[in-house]
């Protein structure tokens, strides 16, 4: 039962909010923007959302992140946004901002996915997510559960 709560946890922990492409040219962006992106850039997407995410005050306890390496992913990442808006995909992207004015939030978001897809993706990742699921008192919540009519 326990790894019934993996899938929910990942589910309900979602980092970004999720989006529905209705709209085609902005379908097109997103896929444009995901597609050319490479593994490695995936990867520094992810490293850029981490160092982003260790920036919050009950978070920076925990991450030591040199300035110099910030600034550098900081570097990186305005070199890659600029790369796939004004090389990779600058149609997709005039097509897509006439459509629909959210279409480059919502483009990003899909970027977004697919960095904490990079990192999701990794083994020691998913193993240290999982490891809440020693602590949950299944006991306790199947009584409540029984309680109100419902199971896991």
């Amino acid at each position: 039962m326990k790894h019934l709560l993996i899938p929910v946890l990942l589910f309900s922990c979602s980092l970004l909010p999720s989006s529905t492409f209705a709209q085609s040219a902005t379908d097109a962006f997103a896929t444009c923007l995901t597609d050319s992106l490479s593994g490695k850039e995936r990867k520094d997407l992810a490293s850029w959302i981490f160092f982003a995410m260790a920036a919050h005050p009950r978070i920076e306890q925990y991450a030591t992140i040199p300035e110099a390496a910030r600034v550098q992913q900081d570097k990186e990442i305005g070199s890659l946004i600029t790369r796939l808006l004004a090389e990779n995909c600058p149609a997709q992207l005039v097509q897509a901002q006439q459509e629909n004015p959210e279409a480059l939030r919502m483009a990003f978001e899909m970027v977004g996915k697919v960095a904490m897809e990079e990192l999701m993706s990794n083994n020691n990742v998913s193993q240290a997510i999982a490891a809440y699921a020693n602590y949950v008192d299944m006991a306790k919540i199947q009584a409540t559960l029984s309680k109100k009519g419902g199971s896991l």
